[in-house]
C-alpha cells in the first residue's frame, strides 16, 4: 500500500513521525492547526510518543518472534491464559470470533497445534489503538499507517480528504486506485512484498491464489482480519466478503485479474 497523502500538505498544516515497530515502518501523521510546534499543538509531540509507546509494548506482548513475549511463553506451555494481560484474552477471543466468522480461514493456529501466531489481528488492533490514544489527546486528523494496514481520523482539511493509495501487487510502483475518506480503515493483505506467507489452515499451505487483498471499513481491527482470511481464502473471499456488514474489498488474483464489492470507491 502507498503511503497515505493530503492534497496538499503544506495547506494541511501535515506532520509525519516514523517509528520501525511490529517488524515495519509505522508512521503517524497530524494535520490542521494541532500539528503545528507550540502553541495550540504543544501537547502533539507526546500524544504521538504515547502512541509509538502503545505500539511498542503491543509487539513485546504479542510478538511470536520475541521469546519472552506473552504469546511465546503461552505458545511454549510456559504461562497460561489467565496470567496473561487482559489484553491477551481479549485478542484470543476476537481470534475464535473471526475464525467462526470466517468458516476457519482465519486461524491463528493456521500453522498447526500450539503453534500460536495472532500477527493476522494484532497490527490492526494495535493500531487502532494508536489512533485512539491521538483522539483521546484531542487530535482528531490523524492517519496511522502500520505498513498497509490505514486508520484514518478526520479530514486534515476541509474538503480535504486523507488519500490511500492501493498497490498493484504485479506492477511494482503502480497504483490500482486511491482509496479518499476520513474516519475510515484500509488494510491490504497480499503477496507482493513478503511471498506467500499467508497459510491456507485447512490445507496447512500457502495460500496464492490471490496476489492482493483490500477491505475497508470502520475498524482497522476487523478490516486487517478479514483481508487476512480473505487472502487464506482465495477465489472463495469474492463470496464471503460481500456478506461483511460495513465493509468493502477489492481482490487481486494471481493471473492479475481484479474484482471487487458494489461500493467499493473506484478512483
Amino acid at each position: 500500500m502507498a503511503p497515505v497523502t493530503v492534497r496538499d500538505a503544506r495547506d494541511a498544516g501535515l506532520r509525519t513521525w516514523v517509528e520501525h515497530v511490529m517488524g515495519t515502518a509505522i508512521s503517524i501523521s497530524v494535520a490542521g492547526a494541532v500539528a503545528r510546534r507550540g502553541g495550540a499543538g504543544a501537547g502533539v509531540d507526546e500524544a504521538v510518543a504515547a502512541a509509538f509507546g502503545g505500539l511498542r509494548r503491543a509487539d513485546a506482548v504479542f510478538s511470536p518472534f520475541q521469546a519472552d513475549s506473552q504469546i511465546s511463553r503461552l505458545r511454549d506451555g510456559r504461562t497460561t491464559p489467565d496470567r496473561c494481560d487482559p489484553e491477551v484474552r481479549e485478542i484470543l477471543a476476537l481470534c475464535e470470533t473471526l475464525r467462526r466468522d470466517s468458516f476457519g480461514y482465519f486461524d491463528a493456529y493456521a500453522a498447526g497445534p500450539g503453534q500460536l501466531d495472532p500477527c493476522g489481528v494484532v497490527k490492526g488492533w494495535a493500531a487502532e489503538r494508536a489512533a485512539a490514544t491521538l483522539r483521546a489527546a484531542g487530535i482528531a486528523r490523524h492517519a496511522v499507517n502500520a505498513g498497509g494496514d490505514v486508520c484514518l481520523g478526520a479530514a486534515p482539511a476541509p474538503g480535504r480528504p486523507w488519500r490511500v493509495g492501493v498497490a498493484d501487487p504485479h506492477r511494482p510502483g503502480r497504483l490500482l486506485t486511491v482509496v479518499c475518506g476520513a474516519d475510515l480503515a484500509v488494510a491490504t493483505s497480499g503477496t507482493a512484498e513478503r511471498g506467500a506467507h499467508v497459510l491456507d489452515p485447512h490445507r496447512r499451505t500457502a495460500a496464492a491464489e490471490l496476489a492482493s487483498v483490500t477491505v475497508i471499513g470502520p475498524s482497522l481491527t476487523l478490516a486487517d482480519a478479514y483481508a487476512t482470511a480473505a487472502l487464506a481464502m482465495g477465489g472463495l473471499a469474492t463470496a464471503w466478503l460481500p456478506g461483511l456488514d460495513g465493509y468493502e474489498a477489492l481482490l487481486v488474483d494471481a493471473a492479475g485479474e481484479v474484482w471487487w464489492t458494489d461500493a467499493f470507491p473506484l478512483d
